[in-house]
């Protein structure tokens, strides 16, 4: 353990009651705290939730953490609600950070910008002068355009406009570059940031950055009565739900009264694609064997993830935090080929599914559920599989270790 070096990072989001980019901003600085200490810079509307969880969860890991807040100033952020604006105020609070932080006169050996990663956004806080870690930063690939046929032109065309201002910033911002010049280390979540960032070899390494805590716990995977499918995320068209129903829909309708009796699907979350998706159940004829599960508490999703048989996860995001939460429970993930989920997945413990037009990624997923279903040994396997994946791959501890690998080596 170095305890005699101490990590500046800065976290724009942290709350250990939240899952996602929340979650992850709190385990990094935990996973840190493991190995040195470290100062930890976040929001103002952070510090009730880390204040009491600590209270809540006394960890003798604490005495290394040092949180410190920071906000712009309201007329810099009343402009902001919810997620609309999240990204400009991200980058006026990476820039404000700097300053902050010299005000302060810290005592710092590495900084570190942690969370809220992406490939196109850049960090300032190489002008601290200390060897920097950035990542693990992420690249959301497009999404390609049969899978958007169902959602409104309006969506297609945000989609499109995004990645032009991405390339706006690819292409043509300094502090992008200067990032990446002044970076000692980046931590790429997947293939698709080298690239786009054309980075030299010996600057970055690639690994997954999310993870999730072991909730299970149990090695043993307890064989299941009924086969249930689940899928975790918002109802927007990135997170593929419309496969998801229609996939399974072909499924159930290829099994007899008999089967059909011991399968159902369990979608979790909510969002503005709620009434389509209903929509969509109800012509496919499988309302009776699809159930909407509204947001609920971390532990009662647990729960669910603990009587499920597979996940399924058509997405197209570049990562997902929800499929190591499924490995975790030893959960085959059933997803597409792709830079996202495609690239954690093995064929040991899922199947990915390529990318091809819309009725044969369809197809496929069903099949992959077909196959799942009538092969009993196979399932098992997967599942045994999924868990073992988990661990070796997808636990908090993993990344503190990766992370402790990258600091030591700066």
């Amino acid at each position: 353990m170095n305890t005699h070096q101490t990590i500046l990072a800065t976290c724009y989001a942290v709350n250990p009651y939240k899952g996602s980019e929340d979650a992850m901003g709190w385990n990094f600085v935990y996973q840190i705290a493991r190995f040195r200490k470290v100062i930890a810079i976040t929001r103002v509307n952070n510090k009730e939730h880390i204040e009491r969880y600590m209270k809540e969860n006394p960890d003798p890991t604490y005495k290394n953490i040092r949180f410190l807040y920071f906000d712009l100033p309201y007329w810099m952020r009343f402009w902001k609600k919810g997620s609309r604006g999240a990204m400009l105020y991200y980058y006026l609070w990476q820039k404000g950070v700097v300053p902050f932080v010299k005000k302060q006169k810290l005592e710092f050996d590495i900084v570190h910008n942690v969370n809220f990663h992406n490939d196109w956004t850049p960090s300032f806080l190489w002008k601290l002068k200390k060897p920097m870690v950035w990542g693990p930063v992420g690249h959301h690939p497009l999404i390609p355009q049969q899978y958007l046929k169902d959602y409104s032109k309006k969506y297609f065309i945000k989609d499109r406009l995004t990645w032009m201002v991405k390339s706006v910033f690819w292409n043509y911002s300094i502090s992008l570059k200067n990032t990446i010049k002044h970076s000692d280390h980046i931590w790429c979540m997947n293939t698709g940031v080298p690239e786009k960032m054309k980075l030299d070899k010996n600057k970055y390494s690639i690994y997954p950055s999310v993870a999730s805590e072991d909730f299970y716990g149990k090695e043993e995977i307890l064989s299941k009565p009924n086969f249930t499918v689940i899928s975790v995320g918002r109802f927007v068209p990135l997170k593929g739900f419309d496969l998801t129903i229609r996939s399974f829909a072909g499924f159930i309708h290829q099994l007899s009264e008999e089967d059909q009796a011991q399968c159902q699907l369990i979608l979790v979350g909510t969002g503005p694609q709620k009434e389509f998706y209903q929509k969509l159940i109800t012509e496919n004829k499988v309302n009776d064997f699809v159930e909407i599960v509204e947001w609920i508490d971390r532990k009662d999703l647990m729960k669910i993830y603990e009587k499920a048989s597979v996940f399924l996860f058509p997405s197209h995001e570049g990562a997902g935090m929800v499929v190591p939460e499924a490995l975790s429970f030893g959960l085959p993930v059933v997803c597409l080929q792709n830079e996202g989920p495609g690239e954690f997945v093995t064929p040991l413990c899922g199947m990915t599914i390529p990318q091809q037009d819309y009725n044969h990624t369809k197809e496929e997923l069903s099949n992959a559920l077909f196959r799942l279903f009538s092969e009993k040994v196979l399932q098992k396997h997967m599942s045994l599989e999924a868990r073992k994946h988990y661990n070796e791959r997808f636990s908090w501890e993993k990344r503190g270790e990766y992370l402790n690998n990258i600091y030591n080596q700066l």
